[in-house]
């Protein structure tokens, strides 16, 4: 659209020369376009100046030049700094940059592994309000790495310390881990411009303002930004003998509930011997996420304090983090009931001992219970045959004495002797009732049979249902898979 003698040249909207001449240069690969400016403009032209043509732009991330459709194109010159020199050879742009060098601002550099949905143009955010942009991106082809510039303005530039963490908010995040399903949205503009966001994490101190210039990572979400100031000196490794299905690499490690560490590697490369049936898991631990008189204590992973700990019963188990998602956490406590154990060694790195915790805890006081249930139904059963045993010898007993009796000379026999034998054949009556209730077909032993069954079916279908949550943890909410084997239906109205 630019045009010899038609064409203007402005800075700030205004008309500071005009294009003179428009040809191709002799490689035909770029076009050469020679301007005039005004005298009173000609100490624009320095070194650091831009140039390039004004015409209508829609993208994501801002629709410009609407009004050359009216006007036409022109020129926009940018100046660079006024320190610079005076040049007449400048390479134009081919797209304009994010915001002008007039405006003040903070300019910095971000890193990232992957470019992600960022484009020139995306906002920069700070707690949901928008106070800068990307202008540019490239990938490093040396570091292989992708390199943005960024801009934040003026009014904001005392928000960027030094220990402030940038981070992706692009698309809709949504995550699952031990502590269930996470889900982040961004702004509308976001989500489909792409967009960065900052702030300093919480535990650590925001430090200085920093210059222009300054290069920050910037992390792929807001989790790795907070995590980043994560500092594992202590790496122990753990010997489980239950299944680890559920347990990821970077699960939490806790301690009573508060997050000091990590998972970092899982594998049996950590047990030499094949036949060991063994997990070992390696943790990572940050000494500072514990409380300050402990973390000063905790100076090698092999130390006295932590031997000590051993001894008082520290133990590490795998507990169910979510039922939703079925993962695993390491925790970490002090087990009062836990058998007497020490400090290992795995290799190099020395190994905390476990316990069985989450699910195998859980059957194994179900075994525990069930045989005590059973030892007293046994227990119940001895007494029972001991009382019927006693029974009948007392009620042969009082056969005895009644036929006594009967055979005595009932009129010698006084008027107490007659009382004390009608008193024994009320009791022999009491006796053979009590020893009919608690025979073969007596309502005790009815009684005492049914009971048992119902028992016995409770902990069938107990024992059923503690097999299906560690074989699928969420099954629980989800119910078990289907067999693909359906069966079929008649339709209605003709079954």
């Amino acid at each position: 659209g630019l045009a010899a003698g038609k064409t203007e040249v402005k800075c700030r909207s205004v008309r500071v020369g005009m294009v003179k001449e428009v040809k191709l240069v002799g490689d035909l690969k770029s076009v050469r376009i020679r301007v005039e400016l005004e005298p009173d403009y000609e100490g624009l032209l320095r070194r650091g100046t831009h140039f390039w043509v004004v015409r209508p732009r829609v993208s994501t991330t801002d629709v410009s030049g609407l009004g050359t459709l009216l006007t036409g194109a022109y020129l926009e010159l940018d100046p660079g700094s006024q320190d610079g020199e005076l040049s007449s050879n400048f390479v134009g742009l081919e797209k304009p940059p994010a915001t002008n060098r007039n405006i003040p601002g903070r300019r910095l550099v971000l890193t990232a592994e992957q470019a992600g949905s960022l484009v020139e143009g995306s906002p920069i955010y700070y707690r949901g309000f928008e106070v800068g942009r990307i202008e540019n991106r490239i990938l490093d082809t040396e570091y292989q790495r992708v390199t943005y510039d960024a801009f934040i303005r003026q009014e904001y530039n005392g928000l960027v310390k030094e220990n402030t963490r940038f981070w992706n908010t692009s698309g809709i995040d949504i995550s699952a881990g031990a502590d269930g399903f996470k889900l982040r949205t961004p702004s509308f503009q976001a989500m489909f411009s792409g967009g960065a966001t900052f702030d300093v994490p919480d535990g650590i101190p925001p430090g200085d303002t920093v210059a222009d210039g300054k290069i920050f990572t910037l992390f792929e979400d807001e989790d790795a930004a907070s995590s980043s100031n994560f500092n594992p000196t202590l790496k122990f490794v753990l010997l489980f003998e239950q299944t680890v299905r559920g347990l990821s690499r970077h699960a939490p490690v806790e301690f009573r509930g508060i997050p000091i560490g990590r998972v970092a590697d899982i594998s049996f490369d950590y047990l030499k011997a094949a036949e060991d049936p063994r997990v070992g898991v390696l943790v990572e631990i940050d000494p500072s996420l514990l409380r300050p008189d402990a973390a000063e204590k905790i100076i090698k992973p092999d130390g006295e304090f932590l031997k000590e700990a051993v001894g008082r019963g520290l133990r590490a188990s795998l507990k169910i983090g979510s039922l939703l998602t079925g993962s695993l956490f390491v925790d970490l406590d002090y087990y009062k009931e836990a058998t007497f154990a020490e400090m290992g060694k795995v290799g190099d790195l020395p190994s905390l001992p476990t316990i069985s915790g989450g699910l195998d805890q859980l059957q194994t006081t179900v075994a525990e219970t069930l045989k005590k249930i059973g030892k007293t139904a046994d227990e119940f059963a001895i007494s029972a045959a001991d009382s019927r045993k006693s029974m009948v010898e007392i009620n042969e007993t009082l056969t005895v004495a009644r036929k006594t009796l009967d055979s005595a000379d009932v009129a010698n026999i006084s008027a107490d002797l007659r009382a004390s034998l009608a008193a024994f054949n009320k009791l022999s009556a009491t006796f053979d009732k009590s020893i009919s209730s608690y025979g073969p077909e007596g309502p005790i032993q009815g009684d005492m049979l049914r009971t048992l069954e119902e028992l016995r079916a409770s902990l069938r279908t107990m024992k059923s249902l503690m097999n299906a949550i560690d074989e699928k943890p969420n099954s629980l909410l989800f119910g078990r898979d289907s067999s693909g084997n359906p069966i079929p239906q008649a339709p209605k109205g003709k079954r």
